[in-house]
């Protein structure tokens, strides 16, 4: 194994505060994973099982910002389930090829989304729209997240910034807790059913853990402005590395 123990806790703090600030922690994680010689689908399912630990610790943090969003979590939640274990199916019974190549345009949209908000909210005069569609696009995030993961956050963050009138801080908790459900219920069925390497998830999950603590911290007192524009220019980056990484 060529990534040691360390390194593994170290990549997880770095995945846990990227994912529950920006919603990338695959950024990190996923290449740590790789980097102990797993084949990408093992990788990718030992990740998603290590990523429940990222959830927990930024859900745990953000009791603040969850304050009064109790119906709208249950109900996005129930949906991010639906579609996590359908895109584990997924994963498990076809090929990534044709999905992986779509997906950089995916998270490319969202960023776009997120950093174009302000100025398109402001021209047509938003509405609060946070009902059936807001629940049917969680649900698709939530098939993504459950398929492959990498930017699940970003498209997540920018469909609940776009159907609700919560500013980021407020969105973002609404978002680790939707995605940490997707996540754990794909995670569950590959504990069941997939090849998940152990030795790998315990100390990227501690330190995917302690990342994911601090996260919120930081997203809360961080000017949303810039920290909106950051999230977007990372979600930019990750789908041109993506959309590279599909044509090599």
């Amino acid at each position: 194994m060529s990534a040691t123990p360390l390194l593994l806790v170290l990549a997880g703090f770095a995945a846990g505060l990227t994912g529950s600030v920006a919603g990338l922690a695959s950024l990190v994680s996923y290449p740590a994973v790789l980097a102990t010689g797993l084949s990408p689908v093992t990788a990718n399912v030992t990740n998603t099982v290590a990523l429940v630990c990222s959830s927990i610790g930024s859900v745990t943090a953000s009791g603040p910002e969850l304050t009064g969003q109790r119906a709208r979590v249950r109900r996005l939640a129930v949906a991010a389930a639906a579609g996590g274990i359908s895109g584990a199916v997924l994963l498990l019974v076809t090929p990534a090829e044709v999905f992986e190549r779509i997906v950089p345009f995916l998270i490319a949209l969202a960023s776009l989304a997120i950093l174009l908000r302000r100025r398109l909210v402001e021209v047509s005069d938003h509405e609060v729209r946070d009902g059936l569609s807001t629940t049917v696009g969680v649900g698709i995030v939530g098939v993504y997240g459950g398929y492959f993961g990498a930017g699940a956050g970003v498209m997540l963050l920018a469909v609940l910034l776009w159907a609700t009138a919560e500013p980021l801080p407020r969105a973002n908790a609404v978002k680790n807790v939707v995605l940490g459900v997707a996540n754990g219920i794909a995670a569950l069925a590959f504990v069941v059913v997939g090849d998940v390497r152990w030795d790998v998830v315990v100390p990227l999950g501690l330190g995917l853990l302690a990342g994911g603590r601090l996260g919120p911290v930081l997203v809360r007192r961080a000017d949303p402005t810039w920290l909106r524009v950051a999230i977007a220019f990372a979600g930019l980056g990750l789908a041109v590395k993506l959309g590279l990484d599909a044509e090599a």
